[in-house]
């Protein structure tokens, strides 16, 4: 474990293919997007690369560009820290999601065809399974996979790469309210894919953005707390 508290168990193996650098970057990137390395925890560079089995360099070069996605900040004299986010810059990223989510149910709606369905049924079952169990990982997962179901069945390439864009942000801000919003965030998906199927768009559409603006009260209500 390392002496900053990242959780037994928690770092990825690093896949093969591809250059270290770059592997480096995404096992980081999970670790702080999946909150096993908290806002402002402290990485140290020799711990980080202990555990990942690789030499400091490729660590020094990912901290630098998860620093310049705004993910880590580097500090003078002090190191690298897991950026701690503003209350603007998550008011920010959910409003922006609320929007783009609420289109993608809305084209869901309109274009969803039956197998589209099943496939977000199935997962919401998975969804409900996991939140009943109290696994919070698979639940944030499968939260993640059903909105991201959503919006391929939204059918617009540019409506995905934008929401793509802002998809870790929105699992970095959405893990610690999982538990809190528990089984009601799924009755809401439940309520979600019933308009999708009786391609109900402006039901959709509303349910969609009432749902998406229940995450960001929440998020808000933790911090306050």
């Amino acid at each position: 474990m390392l002496s900053t508290g990242l959780p037994q168990g928690a770092v990825p193996k690093l896949e093969r293919p591809g250059p270290l650098r770059d592997r480096v970057y995404e096992a980081l990137l999970e670790l702080i997007t999946t909150r096993a390395l908290q806002p402002g925890q402290h990485l140290v560079e020799s711990e980080l690369a202990g555990h990942l089995g690789v030499s400091r360099q490729p660590v020094r070069e990912a901290l630098q560009r998860l620093n310049t996605e705004g993910w880590v900040d580097l500090r003078p004299a002090q190191g690298a820290f897991v950026h701690e986010p503003t209350d603007e810059e998550a008011d920010q990223l959910l409003t922006v999601r609320t929007l783009l989510e609420a289109e993608a149910a809305r084209l869901a709606a309109a274009n969803a065809g039956s197998a589209g369905i099943a496939v977000l049924e199935e997962l919401c079952a998975q969804g409900e399974s996991a939140v009943a169990a109290d696994d919070v990982d698979a639940a944030v997962a499968l939260n993640a996979r059903l909105h991201a179901t959503v919006m391929e069945l939204a059918g617009n390439a540019v409506l995905a790469e934008l929401a793509g864009q802002v998809d870790r942000r929105v699992r970095w801000y959405y893990t610690p309210i999982a538990r809190q919003r528990g089984r009601q965030s799924w009755i809401e998906h439940r309520e979600l894919i019933a308009a999708i199927a009786d391609r109900d768009e402006q039901r959709a559409t509303e349910l969609m953005r009432q749902h998406t603006e229940h995450t960001r009260t929440s998020y808000h209500a933790r911090r306050r707390s």
